[in-house]
């Protein structure tokens, strides 16, 4: 009997990472896939989807002007109560630390569905920083079943919060699965074309809000550094 699972996605970092496990698990005759959006953010959603050629089963619509980290939590719940209720997944899949992965992983906990988080582990160990990220994940371990971590240093946090053993897998981060799977097109093509060929092409992406001017500075300049002492 094929296995039901069902993805939690939201925001575009979460269609990203969830990418591929999505594809490999469509490919499996071994399981039956879901993909529920909770449509937390809108327009970078929908280029993500697309580019990655997602389509939900089921959008929950819960994206709103100014809306609270009450208000989507609420409305996560709420759609979510009576959706897993007729789909009854074997498993529900979150990533990350949204507030979409906490309030689904909530949701499938109060129906006794078990949980898997993917890119478990990461810690701060500051409670506001980030913030609501850093308890959203916090939460999120203490409600899953299966922990994805992406690399040894996590799996330390998570035996550290008191996770069993067998209970993590060191995984790598599913991001660079994402990158090897997309076809630039003429747009990326263009770009590398100005890069000498067999040289070193260096990826880097920054998107919290916290990295707005001087800080985002300081992160070109550090990423410069790096870059002249190791030239390889």
């Amino acid at each position: 009997m094929r296995k039901k699972l069902a993805f939690l996605l939201g925001t575009r970092p979460e269609v990203i990472k969830l990418a591929p496990l999505i594809a490999a698990g469509g490919c499996d005759d071994a399981f039956d896939v879901t993909v529920i959006s909770s449509g937390q953010h809108d327009e970078m959603l929908r280029q993500a989807l697309t580019v990655f050629g997602i389509e939900p089963a089921y959008d929950l619509a819960l994206m709103t002007r100014e809306q609270t980290l009450t208000d989507i939590t609420v409305r996560v719940l709420r759609g979510l109560e009576p959706l897993l209720a007729r789909i009854a997944p074997d498993l529900l899949i979150v990533q990350g630390d949204t507030t979409t992965a906490f309030a689904g992983a909530l949701a499938a906990f109060y129906q006794k569905i078990p949980v898997a988080h993917v890119e478990a582990g990461l810690r701060t160990w500051q409670r506001d920083l980030p913030f609501p990220e850093e308890m959203n994940r916090a939460m999120i371990a203490s409600l899953a079943e299966l922990h994805f971590a992406p690399t040894p240093g996590a799996r330390e946090n998570l035996l550290a919060c008191g996770v069993a053993p067998e209970k993590i897998f060191v995984t790598g981060n599913t991001v660079i699965d994402a990158l090897l799977s997309v076809d630039g097109g003429e747009e990326a093509s263009s770009l590398l074309a100005s890069v000498p060929e067999g040289a070193p092409v260096v990826l880097a992406t920054a998107h919290r809000r916290e990295h707005h001017g001087p800080p985002l500075e300081e992160i070109a300049r550090a990423i410069r550094r790096i870059v002249e002492t190791h030239p390889e």
